[in-house]
């Protein structure tokens, strides 16, 4: 943990900018935040973007503030009012990648290496290989067709390259050729859009060609990329940074620190997505994570385990699923890996097998690999690694580099047991030492060597002697280095597409668990669970961000919060699935939908609750279920779409969960209201008063149901009327006003009093006492507040409420209750059924 040079923030409020909610429309909401009580905004990305696009993160330029949100003249008047009003600015970097736009001059930096190549100033500034075929040229995917289909497309106008709405620079002294000779005489090679899966020979963000990754671990290049937003912090107008995909970047750790020297150490979080028991490296110079962590953690206490279970089983009998297509998780994700390192990511892997087939040429002991066996490894030791990247040679962190160590060698274990022939699964070996920093040996080598009592042998004296001009030739082969960091960033890659954005839309069973961070195979996570996380964030990174919705979650949180609610009482979910699926006969000639879009699709139409018409809209509910069923990849894709199946798709949900059959679905709407109230006014209080600084997303202070982008990335309404209301003195009137009364009183108890909640404060866990104690989570922040929220109320509902189950408050004096302004003596065990009953929650303070 790194402690900022500047105070923390205390609450952060994320917009959206966009050309329909520029930075003129976040100065008008800017009272608004102030009374809700948060004491920064937090700015999605604010440089030179795509014109149009809605999440800014398609970076065109590095010197200029976004015109289309108002230019650096907006952001000031931002800043300026934001400052009158006692609030700062955090902004979104994106140090990762730029866009590959059209047209390619909107990206003046790239333009010019398309025109001058390897000898341009920018050619540093991108992740190219250059030697990665093509003759020496820049692979450009964007031509609709095949090349040769697509000549009569071409035409040159005023030196410059027309095709479509796409114009590209031509090599100075070219202009004049014939077109197929002009082609060829360019830096870069035009090629068909589907080339790139093999072909590419740039590092991109993630599986988008439009997006190239650029080299911000080079000095020169950081300070050009960096230039801009680092004046305007130290100007003032900018006060904290979220860093989007660290795991991206060649050294996140160095960069980090790169960073925190030009910023003087600000508030700085990064979108760093743990996995399991994954920690955060000990030595990066940052607050922390942008907190899906944290989400993790409080989704988890909403989820019943035996019914979570029980929910599996009746999905498996609905949908009959194969193993690897929903039935089992490690499966799904197992099979999802593999299609993703061999379709979707041929061209990385490609370029690690070029490099490492280089290296083993020349390492003191040759392997003679073949390539495809060191295709082979890399892909069978990439498949095998449980988080989204390793950091085995992170110094700054002994304990996580050992841990990331021994991961390595587990999956290197296993990965040489898929070689038929054990000899050659010594490509296993090299590529396991490269990622590793240390290669020549296999997995014992020079610990093997060193392990004897006793003087050494002739053997181990050359093996040792080898290993260390294997340790020299690390330090001066820059393909060593290269391989190491591909790996890493490739494997970011592949576990964000498998994962995230393959299984997750196959293992459909509680979408609620399907979430960035969320493990759908363990959704369920108890009290005990919640404040170990708690305990050890407070002490390890008090700073780190937290959320529960954000501009990639995939439902937000009273989302997930109500479809979390089926989790106890999974017989009633089958029921009525049961009674809307039956009878719903297919035309004839017409493509019937798989019953495992139907379980998603009903299941999502729960989630979203009811809208002004009654139910959830087709317009809302069709985008994401069509995303949901390319992403997964069983019936259609993005690239290569069935038509007639998506149409069937579409036609289901206005028939169907946005149709007549919805009335079934309402009923358990209804009576299941008052269990997804307690969900959602559990999450909210958890989230605002746990260890950490929490992010709220724009609009989620009310009742926000919304989906996948771009559902969720919808320009703001920050409607000041209802918190004025509640202000005057209005009773909150349903679910969504009291989510604001909760939201706006925790918001304004952590802004009067920081120290109750930041570095300084203390976590200490507050057991409930009683048969039902485990409905009941309470903690302690500074000895001066007391959060109590209730979780699983329909399990306790059914088992008969709290009975005589009890919470005995901290002595010292007596605590008063925020939201009910009743007064409790410290010391005495209070029945949690009065403390809990007209609000499921209870925030009380030390009088």
């Amino acid at each position: 943990m790194t402690q900022p040079s500047s105070p923390s923030p205390t609450a952060t409020y994320r917009l959206q900018l966009q050309p329909d909610f520029p930075f003129a429309a976040a100065e008008r909401a800017v009272p608004y935040l102030a009374a809700l009580g948060v004491s920064h905004l937090h700015l999605s990305p604010v440089l030179e973007a795509v014109p149009g696009s809605t999440h800014g993160y398609d970076v065109t330029g590095h010197a200029a503030v976004r015109a289309e949100l108002g230019g650096e003249e907006g952001l000031r008047a931002l800043a300026a009012t934001a400052r009158a009003h006692g609030l700062g600015l955090v902004v979104d970097i994106v140090p990762n990648h730029m866009a590959v736009p059209a047209p390619l001059s909107l990206n003046g930096a790239l333009w010019e290496v398309l025109r001058d190549g390897p000898a341009s100033r920018y050619a540093r500034w991108f992740d190219i290989d250059w030697d990665g075929g093509h003759g020496g040229r820049l692979l450009l995917p964007v031509l609709e067709g095949r090349i040769g289909d697509e000549l009569p497309r071409f035409r040159v106008e005023r030196g410059l390259l027309h095709y479509g709405e796409q114009v590209l620079p031509l090599r100075p002294g070219t202009e004049l050729l014939p077109l197929p000779r002009l082609l060829e005489a360019q830096w870069y090679r035009l090629a068909w859009w589907r080339l790139a899966r093999t072909e590419l020979n740039y590092r991109r963000f993630f599986t988008i060609s439009e997006l190239i990754g650029i080299r911000v671990e080079d000095p020169e290049v950081f300070d050009a990329t960096h230039g801009t937003v680092l004046r305007l912090i130290r100007e003032g107008v900018v006060d904290g940074l979220r860093v989007d995909h660290p795991d991206g970047l060649v050294d996140p750790g160095g960069y980090l620190a790169r960073l925190r020297a030009g910023t003087k150490g600000c508030w700085t979080v990064v979108e760093k997505i743990l996995t399991g028991a994954e920690r955060l490296p000990d030595g990066w110079a940052c607050a922390g994570t942008t907190g899906y962590d944290a989400l993790r953690h409080i989704d988890g206490l909403f989820v019943c385990p035996q019914g979570a279970g029980r929910l599996f089983s009746h999905y498996r009998d609905f949908v009959t699923p194969l193993a690897d297509e929903g039935g089992d998780w490690d499966e799904t994700v197992r099979r999802a890996a593999y299609e993703v390192v061999e379709h979707d990511l041929a061209a990385e892997v490609e370029r690690l097998v070029r490099t490492a087939a280089r290296i083993g040429e020349r390492v003191p002991r040759p392997g003679d690999h073949a390539p495809w066996a060191l295709r082979q490894a890399v892909r069978e030791l990439l498949v095998r690694l449980p988080v989204y990247r390793p950091y085995a040679g992170e110094a700054a962190d002994t304990a996580r580099a050992a841990a990331d160590t021994a991961m390595l060698r587990a999956a290197a274990e296993r990965a040489r047991a898929t070689f038929r022939v054990p000899e050659e699964a010594g490509a296993v070996d090299l590529v396991s030492d490269l990622v590793l920093g240390r290669f020549g040996y296999g997995a014992d080598g020079a610990d093997g060597a060193k392990s004897g009592a006793g003087a050494p042998g002739p053997d181990a004296v050359a093996r040792d002697a080898a290993e260390t001009d294997a340790v020299e030739m690390n330090a001066v082969d820059p393909d060593v280095a290269d391989f190491a960091a591909r790996f890493a960033q490739t494997a970011s890659a592949l576990h964000a597409k498998s994962v995230e954005d393959t299984a997750f839309y196959r293992y459909p069973v509680l979408l609620s668990a399907c979430e960035v961070g969320g493990d759908p195979g363990e959704p369920s996570l108890g009290p005990g669970t919640f404040h170990e996380y708690c305990a050890r964030l407070q002490r390890d990174w008090p700073e780190s961000g937290t959320v529960l919705s954000t501009h990639d979650t995939k439902r937000s949180a009273d989302v997930r919060a109500r479809i979390a609610v089926l989790s106890e009482c999974p017989d009633r979910w089958r029921d009525v699935l049961n009674v809307v699926a039956d009878g719903r006969e297919v035309a004839d000639g017409a493509v019937p939908v798989d019953p495992l879009v139907a379980w998603s699709a009903w299941q999502t139409a729960f989630g979203l609750g009811a809208s002004a018409a009654g139910g959830p809209t087709a317009e809302q509910l069709t985008p994401a279920v069509l995303k949901a069923v390319r992403e997964a990849g069983l019936r259609t894709t993005w690239t290569e779409p069935d038509a007639v199946y998506e149409e069937a798709v579409a036609e289901f949900v206005r028939s169907g969960p946005c149709g007549p059959a919805a009335d079934q679905l309402a009923a358990l709407k209804a009576e299941l209201a008052p269990y997804v109230r307690a969900n959602v006014l559990a999450a909210t209080l958890l989230h605002l008063t746990m260890p950490g600084v929490p992010d709220l997303y724009q609009d989620t202070e009310r009742e926000y149901a919304a989906l996948v982008d771009p559902d969720n990335r919808r320009p703001a309404r920050c409607d000041p009327g209802p918190l004025a209301a509640l202000d005057s003195g209005a009773a909150p009137a349903g679910l969504s006003a009291e989510k604001l009364r909760l939201t706006a009183t925790a918001l304004r108890l952590r802004r009067a009093h920081p120290e109750w909640f930041g570095a300084a404060a203390s976590y200490e866990p507050l057991s409930a006492e009683g048969p039902a104690a485990e409905h009941c989570v309470a903690f302690v922040r500074a000895g001066r507040v007391v959060t109590a929220v209730t979780r699983l109320s329909l399990r306790l509902q059914e088992t008969g409420g709290w009975w005589d189950t009890g919470l005995r408050l901290p002595a010292g004096g007596d605590w008063r209750e925020l939201l009910t302004g009743r007064t409790l003596a410290g010391g005495a065990a209070v029945g949690v059924d009065s403390l809990l009953t007209q609000w499921p929650v209870a925030l009380l303070v030390r009088e």
